[in-house]
């Protein structure tokens, strides 16, 4: 692993701290009192699990055999009840649950379309769906995957799978069919819930033709639901008679009752989410229902201090984890009214985000270092012409933030008044587990400071012994917490090689961390093959598949370089066929190929071409010493090598490419 010290040191420049914001101190003091209460994790969990509610009480907290965690053992409940029927007693119903605004811009109107569903809408709508899943044949324990637009259906879709006990696994809008079948035949789904197309920078990305291509090669699946979302003008269909049905005419013809949900036990599988690995198969992380629940919903209202009357927005989509946690489950759990954005933040002008928190006078901002990265680049102008005031709350995800980035976030968006929440945690974590508590922690510009309440974090060296203040190391978690994910569907071994055999009985995060005098967490990114881009996980290995899946490649090594808006891009390296012309056309064919194939996140932002790539004599790509090249730095040892002279060649290559 490379020395953190050096890596961190730019951050710790920065000395300027920021004490608890007064604005939010009159909810401090409870906040304060969970780090005590934390202190204990077992017991604190099974308070924080008596904030929602349960059909049949839990016996036992956590039951713990390393890696296999259970949470509320004997308790049954359903996380749509929690979501969306319990508010309708507490004086919410006429509550907005959702504002939704869509992509394109409407004649005569500031922004776009936008919809507003009470929790008395969402819980016509969510009954409508799951009575119509029901009619199709969905039963507790069938998969059914959701490829779909941002839009309020979406959220609906994932309540009504989880209203019948069916889990439901999420496929990112922008992946492509190749993509969006593997994670449907991994996990057997047997149904698939799309759109016929959905908007992205005034373009109408083909959702339902991208779903029709993957179900040719997806036998289990029976049922293809479409929501119309664009139109037939727009976007002509043909649905496919016997399997396809249209989501407005399956919930017309579904009862108008309330549809019963179905309890199941805390362990009951939620939802499956895939997320890209080193070995090129996409892991399918299983999350189960009660300790989700709870860890996302007791996350949530103590992270960014949730209001009553708080219009809370976090900009992810819900193909995603964050989208997942902090879109659905707990802010809505939580009885908190969610903003959704359908399309691109720069769209149809770079002050779009500015707009939306103007209009919908949004008071909690939850979004990517990547966004913030890109808004400091268009300009201080864009923020400048709307009325920010109503912000009250900031919050970073996905990436650590740099520093630069976390001064002008707070001093531009925030006006100097607002806390900043940076977050770290993960897909697999299903929660935040690291972060300031609003009103109590003070904060330093690109740390996200300590662990929440009831998380025992800690930094380790290679024989996993604690390193002192001061030192950086591995990123480590010693004890379970509920929103963790109980294994990898279909594959308990590879989940416990992945996460818990680096240091035995604890939970490897496959991050780098370092720890300042202070004790603040500094997080430092990936130390494996697994990328951060723009906030989205892909995996090397993923993408070097793709690459070699095109008949001119013969071998290719994908990297990541620090990118200054993404925080890392993808630089692939590759060797091609012989009799292949390596031009410009051919990079061009190679970039668009990774793209069609795994979709546009994946699409590399450089390729190299070169004779060979550097190999130990053992046949091992040397992706260290391609690294190393790409960041300009002292090449390591060499000597293993098949051929050095092969090393020198690529840095040449790739040094006149640069200049």
């Amino acid at each position: 692993m490379q020395n953190p010290s050096s890596t961190i040191s730019a951050l710790l420049q920065e000395h300027r701290r920021f004490p608890p914001s007064e604005s939010i101190a009159s909810r401090a003091n409870a906040r304060a009192d969970l780090y005590e209460r934390g202190r204990e994790p077992v017991g604190f969990w099974a308070e924080m699990a008596r904030g929602i509610d349960w059909h049949t009480p839990f016996t036992k907290t956590l039951e713990w055999n390393a890696p296999w965690a259970k949470w509320f053992i004997g308790g049954t409940l359903n996380a749509s009840v929690n979501c969306v029927d319990r508010h309708l007693a507490d004086g919410r119903r006429t509550r907005a649950a959702i504002i939704w605004e869509g992509e394109p811009s409407v004649p005569g109107n500031i922004g776009g379309e936008v919809r507003v569903l009470t929790y008395g809408d969402l819980h016509r709508e969510v009954n409508r769906a799951a009575h119509a899943l029901r009619d199709l044949g969905i039963a507790k324990g069938d998969r059914v995957a959701i490829y779909m637009p941002m839009v309020p259906e979406a959220v609906i879709a994932m309540l009504a799978c989880a209203r019948i006990g069916a889990p439901h696994t999420v496929i990112f809008g922008g992946f492509a069919p190749e993509a969006i079948r593997d994670r449907v035949n991994d996990c057997g789904a047997k149904a698939i819930i799309t759109a016929d197309g959905g908007y992205r920078r005034g373009n109408v990305v083909p959702l339902y033709d991208n779903v029709a291509k993957a179900a040719e090669g997806a036998p289990t699946v029976q049922k293809v639901l479409v929501l119309r979302r664009v139109g037939e003008a727009v976007r002509p269909v043909t649905l496919k008679a016997g399997r396809d049905v249209w989501w407005h005419e399956a919930l017309d013809a579904a009862p108008t009752s309330i549809c019963p949900p179905e309890m199941v036990d805390s362990e009951h599988p939620l939802y499956i989410l895939y997320t890209s690995g080193t070995t090129g198969k996409p892991k399918g992380m299983l999350h189960t229902t009660g300790g989700y629940l709870v860890g996302t919903m007791a996350t949530a209202r103590a992270v960014f201090d949730l209001k009553d009357d708080d219009v809370y927005w976090c900009t992810a989509d819900v193909g995603w984890v964050t989208g997942h946690s902090y879109i659905v489950y707990g802010p809505l759990a939580n009885g908190a009214t969610c903003l959704i954005y359908e399309g691109a933040p720069d769209f149809p002008d770079k002050d779009r985000f500015w707009q939306i928190v103007a209009k919908h006078r949004v008071s909690i901002l939850y979004t990517a270092p990547t966004a913030i990265r890109s808004f400091m680049r268009f300009g201080d102008a864009f923020p400048a012409r709307h009325d920010l005031s109503s912000l009250r709350l900031l919050g970073t995800v996905g990436e650590p933030i740099n520093p630069e980035a976390w001064i002008w976030y707070h001093e531009k968006i925030g006006h100097g008044r607002c806390p900043i929440v940076d977050t770290w945690w993960q897909t697999e974590t299903g929660q935040i587990l690291i972060t300031p508590l609003p009103g109590v922690t003070t904060t330093k510009p690109g740390s996200a400071t300590f662990p929440f309440p009831g998380i025992q974090a800690d930094v380790v060296d290679e024989q996993g012994n604690p390193v002192p203040l001061g030192s950086g190391g591995y990123l480590v978690i010693r004890h379970p917490w509920p929103g963790m994910a109980r294994t990898l569907w279909g594959d308990d071994e590879r989940y416990r090689e992945t996460y818990w055999s680096r240091f035995p009985g604890i939970y490897f995060t496959g991050d780098g961390a370092r720890r300042d005098e202070e004790g603040y967490f500094w997080l430092l990114g990936r130390v494996d093959d697994v990328l951060n881009v723009a906030g989205h996980r892909i995996g090397t290995m993923e993408v070097e598949s793709a690459l070699v899946s095109h008949p001119s490649v013969a071998e290719a090594a994908v990297i990541g370089v620090t990118h200054e808006i993404k925080g890392q891009a993808l630089a692939a390296f590759v060797t091609p066929r012989a009799g292949i012309v390596a031009d410009d056309r051919l990079i061009d064919t190679l970039k668009r190929h990774v793209a069609t194939t795994i979709g546009p996140i994946a699409r590399p932002d450089q390729i190299f071409i070169t004779a060979e790539l550097p190999k130990t004599r053992s046949a091992k790509i040397m992706r260290r010493l391609l690294r190393d090249i790409a960041e300009g730095r002292v090449l390591g040892d060499t000597t293993t090598l098949t051929d050095p002279a092969v090393v020198a060649d690529i840095r040449e290559r790739y040094a006149h490419t640069e200049a």
